[in-house]
């Protein structure tokens, strides 16, 4: 018996069925070991050695592969094709050579790019040994995320409270984002008209053409400057007589774009389906690893991280026959496309992703796929077919057309295009190709019989005033393009890179598009301004070179490690003269549109309008950073740090603005702004009850009736029907809700709070208790995912927080952003681990609290704190963990209650 290791379990038992019975199959459920997530797991200072851990769940893991090894006749390692896959099949026969089980077995490294009985077999009838180059890019790639995240994220603590972490591609990444927000601010709008004429043939055909030309000059992209010259040239447009002065109908071809790449694959996904990087890479894991079509698990797609842009020469072959069968022998060019890659610093060797078999239409595997899997396959196999396809023969129509006004002249130009023949563009549906646009698709319009030197009759002049946008936010699709034209990164990081950003709260995603928090920006201007080398884009994008050249064998991947640190660590050690107050005299200075808004009265946003005199200036809290005034404690004025708001928040907090007395205890309800922003309050002292505005009140718009009905908060809506209790309306740390007998059901929207009526009340409350409200029974599951290794069915269910997966007493929590449907058995089976530990860790650490103990050093204590916080980059990619501050208690959002200090509202 031969024993061979995968990633997945998913794709085990279909590979070992190709097999058959003279092989064993197992899976490592990926990486079997990791640096430890504290200091000390790279040494630098002994030859950058590294002390990798194996976690309990990959310890079972290995303890199976470990045995079946010690029944086998030799081993082979089929793990993903990627430096990933090379690295755990690394991994695994380290463990096992340490473990005294392989002796003289045959350990052999296969590859297989699709999961297919084909491809399966003829990976193991050409096996290999572990690519050693890859393996050391992979450990440089390692090392120096691991280095640049345990030295780094602690500087950020230290220096700028509130920031999580800092990575080698996380932070480049970050800067992008933050550096097109710059931009956007620093925009200045500019005016700009077009001019047009609706124009009919003497047929009586209408068509548009658009000014081109005036005065015996050529009109520049936004020429007209002003509504003066668009007047005038308006004037002579509607008294002028039109004529053509030439036509010329030019053929144009239109080729197909090459098959997709993860960068372009998720760019498409995200443009067309709306999906995130993350989801993108989900959906695609299931079509590689395979679906069940007629009692067969089958890979549907080739596999799905690569930058490789060209197919296998017999899915090439495929392909064309597959366009002949489908759309004809006209839509087969005579020879076969060849594409050959554009992006910087691309390396990877196995194919673009494509369709396994190109007579698996969309429309044949519908029925075998979810929505979301049938949605993606269809744009890949699409894509792949059409890279193969004929090109698209264009006529396009350009009329130039003269209008005459006693001596004054204008041009327009009329341009419309006709497809002649569609070739690639028939395997769309919707006749555009993903992500591509033509030169011409504003004018794309078919023009009616045109000839030249006839008279045109004028049926309307239009003018519109326009006025120039700022760049754009980034989206997940076009950051990725920007990375993959940068070379930052590699198509495996993409998606973790973006996760993580989420997760930090560096950025929101709104629309589909990436806003930097004042956090994000916080961070990203400390690291330009005291390690601007380690954000530069060049940079990042040559220690990629680097790397690259390391799997190629043209490198050591040591020395490219010496080389790094010795600079990198003398830029760390520089940081520990730093003062705070250096710190924030250049962020104030890099961030000055954010930390000091524009006013309305013009004057200097620096001085503090409250007391007059202080100076405004960044402040460092335990929560993050804010704006204070320099005459603290004598005026105690603060504010949030966004640029949105600024200067309302600041003339409201001139004074506390009265808004009138409680009828009932005769305290008077002020309007205030505190530094987590405005909040009403009743009464002073210890004794004042507080409450934050919610989400979409402007303090402009708060008078008494609003600021009572918030105050008043909670509600009584009315007693429930069944069991007589009250029923009462708020507004609490997760949002408004409503409230029943200890079970809480959220409400859409504030308004609700103050309009709900019994009956609807009742009936949220219901739906809550049938999704399984508080103290209820356990809520349904959502998605079956079968037994768990040591026993037990695991299932992922919705919970009061959000979904999360279950098995036996153990609830692990998904990641933000995380589709429940999508959840795998191994990201399961992790989540289920990490949370046993993590339940197990908080057990020891009341036991051990209940024991008296000595204090131990502070010096200790802080160094403990430091290298079990600290953060890695993770490969920004590979799923490993970052290292994180400790975490403290959430503060919950400031809500109609007592309270005894300065309202806080939730922490962010």
């Amino acid at each position: 018996m031969k024993l061979v290791v995968v990633e997945s379990p998913a794709k085990a038992k279909t590979i070992n069925k190709y097999l058959g019975s003279g092989y064993k199959v197992l899976a490592s459920f990926g990486h079997v070991r990791d640096l430890p997530a504290k200091d000390g797991s790279v040494l630098p200072d002994q030859d950058f050695e590294m002390l990798w851990e194996v976690d309990s769940a990959s310890a079972k893991r290995m303890k199976d592969i470990t045995d079946a090894v010690k029944a086998s006749d030799g081993v082979f390692l089929a793990t993903d094709p990627d430096r990933e896959g090379e690295a755990i099949s690394w991994h695994v026969l380290d463990l096992l050579k340490k473990k005294r089980v392989i002796g003289d077995k045959p350990v052999k490294r296969v590859v297989f790019n699709a999961i297919t009985k084909k491809s399966v077999l003829d990976a193991m009838a050409a096996p290999r040994d572990i690519d050693g180059d890859l393996v050391d890019a992979y450990l440089a790639r390692r090392a120096m995320d691991y280095l640049v995240g345990f030295n780094l994220s602690p500087v950020l603590w230290r220096k700028l409270p509130g920031a999580r972490s800092a990575g080698r591609v996380q932070s480049v990444a970050l800067r992008l984002v933050c550096d097109r927000e710059n931009e956007i601010e620093r925009f200045v709008s500019e005016e700009y008209w077009n001019l047009s004429a609706l124009l009919k043939t003497p047929r009586g055909d209408e068509f548009l053409a658009r000014l081109v030309s005036a005065d015996g000059k050529k009109l520049a992209a936004r020429g007209i400057t002003n509504g003066e010259m668009a007047g005038r040239l308006k004037d002579l447009l509607e008294g002028a007589s039109y004529a053509v002065e030439s036509v010329e109908a030019k053929p144009v071809k239109r080729n197909p774009s090459p098959p997709f790449t993860t960068s372009t694959l998720q760019q498409a996904a995200s443009s067309k389906l709306g999906f995130s990087a993350s989801r993108t890479m989900q959906v695609a894991q299931k079509l590689y690893e395979g679906v069940d079509i007629g009692g067969e698990t089958v890979g549907l797609i080739t596999y799905m991280r690569t930058d490789g842009v060209q197919m296998a020469p017999e899915a090439i072959d495929a392909a064309r026959a597959a366009i002949v069968d489908q759309f004809g022998a006209r839509y087969r060019p005579e020879k076969p496309r060849f594409y050959s890659t554009k992006a910087k610093n691309a390396q990877e060797a196995h194919e673009a992703i494509r369709p396994t078999d190109f007579t698996r239409t969309p429309d044949q595997v519908r029925r075998y796929v979810d929505a979301d899997q049938l949605r993606l396959y269809d744009l890949i196999w699409k894509r792949g077919i059409a890279s193969q396809m004929a090109s698209a023969e264009i006529e396009r129509t350009t009329a130039e057309i003269i209008a005459s006004k006693g001596d004054e002249k204008a041009g327009l130009r009329a341009v419309g295009s006709v497809i002649r023949f569609d070739g690639f563009i028939a395997a769309y549906t919707d006749q555009r190709e993903e992500g591509e646009k033509g030169e011409d698709d504003d004018e794309d319009g078919r023009l009616p019989e045109i000839n030249a030197r006839e008279p045109l009759a004028k049926s309307k002049i239009n003018s519109s005033q326009h006025f120039t946008e700022p760049p754009p936010r980034y989206s997940e699709a076009s950051l990725i393009k920007k990375m993959e034209e940068l070379g930052i990164g590699r198509p495996s990081t993409y998606a973790a890179t973006l996760a993580t950003l989420r997760d930090r709260e560096y950025v929101t995603i709104d629309n589909r598009k990436l806003t930097p928090v004042p956090k994000g920006r916080l961070v990203t201007a400390f690291l330009e301004n005291f390690f601007t080398r380690y954000v530069e884009y060049d940079f990042t994008a040559d220690l990629e070179e680097k790397l690259d050249k390391i799997s190629a064998g043209e490198l050591n991947w040591k020395d490219v490690l010496r080389e790094f640190w010795t600079n990198f660590f003398a830029q760390i050690e520089g940081t520990k003269e730093l003062r705070v107050t250096n710190v924030l005299d250049a962020l104030n200075e890099a961030l000055a549109p954010l930390v000091f808004p524009k006013r309305e009265d013009g004057s200097d946003p620096r001085i503090c309008q409250v007391c007059g005199t202080g100076n405004l200036s960044l402040k460092l809290g335990k929560y993050g950073a804010f704006v204070g005034c320099s005459n603290y404690p004598e005026c105690n004025f603060t504010r949030q740090l966004s640029s949105e708001g600024g200067a309302e928040a600041e003339a409201m907090a001139t004074e506390n603005k009265a808004l009138g007395q409680d009828p009932k205890t005769g305290e008077e309800i002020t309007l205030r702004s505190g530094r987590f922003g405005p909040y009403i309050q009743r009464g002073e002292g210890k004794e004042a009850k507080r409450s934050s505005l919610p989400k979409g009140w402007s303090p402009a718009e708060v008078d008494y009736e609003k600021a009572m009905s918030l105050i008043n908060l909670p509600r009584e809506v009315g007693n429930h029907p069944e069991s007589g209790k009250m029923i009462t309306a708020g507004l609490g740390r997760y949002g408004p809700f409503v409230l029943h007998d200890g079970t809480y059901a959220n409400l859409e929207s504030i308004e609700d709070v103050f309009t709900i009526g019994l009956n609807r009340a009742v009936t949220v409350l219901a739906e809550k208790q049938t999704k399984g409200g508080r103290g209820r029974a356990a809520p349904a599951a959502l998605k079956e995912l079968g037994e768990h290794p040591d026993g037990g069915a695991m299932t992922v269910r919705d919970g009061r927080y959000g979904p999360y997966v279950n098995w036996g007493k153990v609830n692990a929590t998904l990641p933000k952003g995380k589709d429940p449907q999508s959840v795998t058995v191994e990201e399961a089976l992790l989540l289920i681990t990490e949370r046993a530990a993590k339940d197990g860790g908080t057990k020891g650490k009341a036991k051990a609290k209940a024991a008296p103990a000595k204090k131990a050093p502070a010096k200790k204590a802080t160094t403990k704190k430091t290298a079990k916080a600290a953060a890695t980059d993770a490969d920004d990619a590979t799923g490993t963990t970052e290292a994180k501050p400790k975490k403290t208690a959430a503060k919950p959002k400031a809500t109609a209650t007592k309270a005894k200090a300065a309202p806080k509202a939730k922490k962010t």
